[in-house]
């Protein structure tokens, strides 16, 4: 039995790994799609759970929501699985890219690909957000936080203080409400030491400062380059010319956009350096995941606790819409691209159990041939 559910863990994964273009907002749907919808290994509410949680901690959210999973159906053995068939194809991929980029010094035209990609995915996301935001939305002051979450993202708030102000928020209407209180004490997760080590080895010195980044960088693929344009590129480890060719690989190639990791590892220091990267920046991801995923079944056991999970849940939906509107800012820009995103909600939405991996597909093939046109 636990060796069949290792072989449904890897299967989902792999298959996520190859097939999930588009980014961590899609990830998530594809994963929500395949996990709850298709194959019913846990509830809507506690997918919701474990994608607030992944939210309150550093590193990529779908990679680690990817762990998350594999730890719930099969134990840790599953985690460890999911984690690898999710993110090796997209390193591998990414790899290749990498040597031809270095043997050549360009990618291969790939924008009129790209160009209906991104409005597709608004498309399944803001369809996916209308589903679990049904889930989410249990009382109206927890839809008024989210509200405020969304607003306070445009304006540019940091969004952790939004995720933690949040919660704390929901947290503070449940004690108004009960008029006592009822606090759990609970330890918090703890976060890898920063290293402080300095290596002869080149290869070494990438590992560690993806190790760094990994271990405390919040956001999406698109807070990496900024974090990483200060670690390599002011310190001339890298250009920007090739940081920005990296930005390209991690938005056209499947899997985790970290794996992005892999392509700037490679232009550095070879395989070795690849190898390095990728390691350094997945690598506390796998930590972070093993110390919380016991904790967040405690967390809704306590009235008090679950209210914060609430809120949260209700804010990380909020954060993810305005992740739409910031790419639908610089993405649709034209009947096209509006033409594709109105396609992508309108099949998603209506066609529930079909595969979002063909929508997101469809969309780079319908934006392909308009692009030509």
């Amino acid at each position: 039995m636990a060796n069949s559910k290792l072989k449904d863990v890897a299967a989902v994964f792999l298959k996520l790994g190859f097939i999930g273009f588009g980014g961590p907002a899609v990830h998530i749907a594809m994963m929500e799609e395949e996990i709850v919808r298709k194959r019913g290994w846990m509830t809507h509410e506690h997918f919701l759970d474990l994608i607030g949680a992944t939210n309150l901690i550093p590193g990529p959210n779908s990679t680690e929501l990817a762990l998350h999973c594999g730890r719930e159906r099969g134990g840790w053995k599953g985690l460890f699985i999911a984690g690898a068939c999710f993110i090796l194809p997209a390193v591998f991929i990414t790899g290749l890219f990498a040597w031809a980029y270095q043997q050549y010094g360009n990618l291969p035209q790939v924008r009129p690909f790209i160009y209906g990609i991104t409005p597709a995915v608004i498309g399944v996301v803001i369809s996916l957000m209308i589903t679990l935001g049904r889930k989410a939305l249990k009382t109206i002051e927890i839809g008024l936080i989210g509200l405020t979450a969304v607003v306070l993202s445009i304006l540019g708030i940091n969004e952790i203080f939004i995720l933690f102000g949040g919660g704390l928020l929901g947290m503070l209407v449940y004690y108004i409400k009960q008029r006592k209180t009822t606090l759990n004490s609970i330890a918090p997760v703890p976060l890898l030491a920063m290293i402080g080590l300095t290596a002869n080895s080149s290869n070494w010195r990438i590992f560690w400062i993806f190790l760094k980044v990994g271990s405390i960088l919040y956001g999406s693929g698109y807070v990496l380059f900024a974090f990483l344009d200060s670690e390599l590129v002011k310190t001339g480890m890298l250009t920007r010319q090739t940081l920005t060719d990296a930005i390209a690989v991690g938005q056209f190639t499947p899997g985790p956009v970290f794996s992005s990791a892999t392509f700037i590892g490679w232009q550095i220091g070879g395989w070795q350096g690849a190898l390095g990267a990728t390691l350094g920046i997945f690598l506390p991801s796998f930590l972070f995941v093993g110390l919380l995923n016991p904790l967040v079944a405690k967390l809704r056991q306590s009235k008090l606790m679950s209210s914060f999970l609430d809120a949260v849940n209700m804010v990380a939906i909020a954060l993810i819409l305005t992740v739409c509107y910031e790419m639908g800012k610089s993405s649709i820009v034209d009947w096209e691209t509006m033409l594709i995103m109105l396609a992508g909600f309108a099949v998603t939405f209506t066609f529930k159990k079909l595969n979002s991996a063909f929508v997101v597909l469809g969309g780079s093939l319908l934006g392909y041939l308009l692009f030509l046109v």
